[in-house]
């Protein structure tokens, strides 16, 4: 039956297939490279992006931006870190990246194995750990702060 629940649940379950990338912009590609590095991720890609058909399809005109695709080698499914560096236009920046209290985008999270060591590897880089949470929903989770300031989280799922 189409109006159904069950059946929108069931056609939105075969159209998603798995999480592809996610794309942050950033002021200064090498630090933002670095702090992925820390997670595993490396240079999969770099190109410059400019002029039709990118500018239409991001809506911003003038658009020149570095793009450089990072992943992990043989995780499966596929998954990348997709930065912009725009040399044009200026970005905007955004103040409230940080706070998790407002609409829109939140957060990003990974699972990690051991979330005490990934944590103590992100803090020797001086990376910031924004809080832990040692049990909910059966997973240790952190808090860290990433490129530009958005929000990464970490989860060890309990064995």
């Amino acid at each position: 039956m189409p109006g159904h629940p069950a059946f929108k649940e069931k056609v939105l379950q075969a159209m998603l297939k798995n999480f592809d990338h996610v794309t942050i912009a950033v002021r200064d590609l090498d630090p933002a490279i670095a702090f992925f590095k820390i997670l595993g991720f490396e240079v999969d890609k770099s190109v410059v992006i400019s002029g039709e058909p990118f500018a239409s399809y991001m809506g911003v005109d003038g658009l020149v931006a570095d793009h450089v695709t990072l992943a992990i080698p043989g995780m499966t499914p596929h998954f990348e870190i997709q930065l912009l560096h725009y040399q044009a236009p200026e970005p905007r920046r955004d103040a409230t990246i940080d706070r998790l209290d407002k609409l829109g985008f939140n957060h990003i999270c990974f699972a990690v194995d051991d979330a005490d060591a990934t944590v103590a590897k992100l803090k020797d880089a001086g990376v910031v750990v924004r809080s832990e949470l040692k049990d909910f929903h059966d997973r240790k989770l952190y808090f860290v702060t990433g490129p530009e300031g958005v929000t990464i989280e970490l989860a060890e799922w309990h064995s």
